[in-house]
């Protein structure tokens, strides 16, 4: 079990030291506690359905896959099987994390002149074109989870049942989903004629109503019934196909019948006694290590101080954080691209050298601006879950359609396909500009984090380009500062947006700190409110030693920006 100076200090996680019995109010909720299995989502019966399937005899993996299926059928505004996925496992006997790469890519039979002469003059694919449509990877990667990962025990069917069940019988819908579902509605009457199988009476559903989704169970029966061919191939696959020319796109039959998933090493880096793992391009995980190795640097050439000894979230604090994710983001918006067709120099970009170069672009008293990306090899719409079984396997998994729905629903299936290909570049010489068969930059990313060969954490924070940024400022809060996972969660954030510069604060963020950073010459915002979505949503689950029995123990935490909650025994 983890026991270095920053995560132990010989006391009982998460930072109830022997003797006391009372701790300082920090957090909204309590963290969820739990000796054998935990399962943590953003819906209450998503994690309901990991955890029905782990009592079952399933395991981390079975769980994932039933968590993520319910989820597309409960927040359709954020999730489901339109979209791709991707995966970090934790096996528990090897003692090793393995990763799956669950994203779609564009069509075989285009160009990057075509999509060009098609669109005209612009830098990125719109949202609603169908050239924005990549190959769907999400009901690949469920099936290939539960096969590399699975347990073995339980079929596909037993698997998808809990989510089958919700869409046939209806469920009731929760508050921040009635939300994301309300911001979607006109983009999706946009996108897509068949809207009508997403909404209620031509609006989404209210917070409370009962929604059923019969289109999205029969297409989760046929998958149960026939496998991944019931999805990339016959009715499903034509209904895809058309969807996506209609609205100018070119997918064929056979770019979904040839998808498949692949399985990837995934890239870390030591922090602090910790490994942090993500998985590889074309995720953008490496922008999350890249700022962590900063400020690994910055630290160790004292031009900040430790930063235990900062204050939590002062000005000094969040300038070194937004710097470093900066500096990192600038050379991932442009390095990050499918490796299969372009090489991503991920080794030289994470060597501790070119992060201590990188790192002598910080200020300490002010902001960057002109940044340009460095040269390694010379010199949402999201939803996120965490799985740790019985046996101490662990899931770490994600699976989205963008934004906000995706857009297009292909006639009487219940889903709507995702646009991520409005992430490709349309520059000729750009790494990530368009091409046949291309994966685009990816948002969405799972994390963990062992010491030595023992998991310590199986986490994830969603929300576009937040996401990274998310991992940072979680991992932060529990290794610098003693939060639980529950209150590493609840800890205001903030987000920098890689293209435009401006740097949002959370509410609660004090006001002092916002002018302080102004003065440091950055160009900030403090969002209140249901938009604080902007700062993700994110599950923890901690795994620790008892420190009388040395048993291991569990310990979640559950976004309160999310509906959802974490759950264990």
């Amino acid at each position: 079990m983890p026991t270095t100076k920053n995560i132990s200090k010989g006391r009982l996680p998460p930072s109830l030291p022997r003797g006391q019995t009372e701790l300082p109010f920090k957090s909204r909720r309590s963290p969820v506690y739990g000796t054998h299995a935990m399962v943590a989502s953003t819906q209450t019966l998503a994690t309901q359905a990991g955890y029905e399937i782990l009592k079952k005899g399933g395991n981390a993996a079975d769980a994932a896959i039933a968590v993520a299926a319910c989820l597309g059928v409960v927040e359709p505004a954020s999730t489901g099987i339109g979209g791709d996925c991707f995966c970090l496992y934790y096996d528990a006997t090897a003692k090793s994390v393995s990763g799956l790469n669950g994203s779609g890519r564009s069509p075989a039979n285009t160009s990057l002149q075509r999509v060009k002469a098609d669109l005209g003059e612009v830098k990125n694919i719109p949202w609603c074109s169908g050239h924005s449509i990549t190959v769907p990877g999400a009901a690949a990667g469920w099936f290939d989870t539960v096969e590399h990962f699975g347990s073995g025990k339980l079929t596909m069917g037993e698997i998808l049942e809990p989510a089958i069940t919700a869409a046939e019988d209806g469920f009731a819908v929760s508050t921040i989903s009635a939300k994301l579902w309300e911001q979607g509605v006109e983009k999706l009457k946009a996108a897509s004629p068949n809207h009508a199988e997403l909404l209620a009476d031509g609006d989404a559903p209210k917070e409370g109503e009962l929604f059923l989704n019969p289109g999205l169970a029969s297409t989760l029966r046929a998958i149960s019934q026939k496998g991944r061919d019931g999805f990339y191939k016959g009715e499903i696959a034509q209904a895809i196909v058309d969807a996506v020319r209609d609205r100018g796109g070119l997918m064929t039959l056979e770019d979904l019948a040839s998808h498949k998933s692949q399985l990837v090493d995934p890239i870390s880096i030591d922090y602090e006694g910790v490994t942090v793992h993500e998985c590889p391009a074309n995720g953008q995980g490496i922008t999350a290590l890249m700022a962590l190795g900063i400020l690994e640097a910055l630290q160790k050439s004292q031009v900040i101080q430790p930063l235990e000894q900062l204050e939590h979230n002062s000005a000094e604090y969040l300038h070194a954080l937004i710097e470093a994710l900066r500096i990192a983001f600038i050379d991932t918006r442009w390095y990050v691209t499918d490796p299969d067709v372009c090489e991503v120099p991920s080794d030289q970009l994470l060597s501790k050298r070119y992060l201590k170069e990188r790192s002598r672009l910080f200020n300490p008293s002010k902001a960057a601006v002109d940044l340009k990306h460095g040269s390694p090899t010379h010199s949402s719409d999201t939803v996120y879950l965490s799985v740790v079984d019985e046996d101490g396997n662990a899931c770490s998994f994600i699976i989205s359609t963008y934004e906000g729905f995706g857009g297009v629903i292909p006639k009487g299936c219940g889903f709507a396909l995702q646009n991520r290909g409005s992430n490709f570049n349309l520059e000729a010489d750009h790494p990530n500009r368009y091409a046949p068969s291309k994966r685009p930059y990816h948002t969405i990313i799972p994390a963990m984090a062992t010491v030595g060969e023992e998991l310590y954490l199986c986490y994830g924070v969603m929300g576009g380009f937040m996401q990274p940024q998310g991992h940072v400022q979680v991992l932060l809060n529990l290794l610098h500062y003693d939060h639980n996972p529950q209150n590493a969660l609840d800890a205001p954030r903030i987000c920098i947006g890689p293209d435009n510069g401006m740097v949002y604060l959370e509410d609660g963020i004090g006001d002092e700190v916002v002018e302080q950073l102004r003065r440091m010459g950055h160009n900030v915002k403090l969002l209140k409110g249901h938009k604080r979505g902007l700062f993700g949503r994110g599950q923890v689950i901690e795994t620790y030693s008892d420190p009388r029995t040395s048993r291991r123990m569990l310990v979640a935490g559950s976004d309160p920006r999310g509906d959802g909650y974490a759950a264990g025994w």
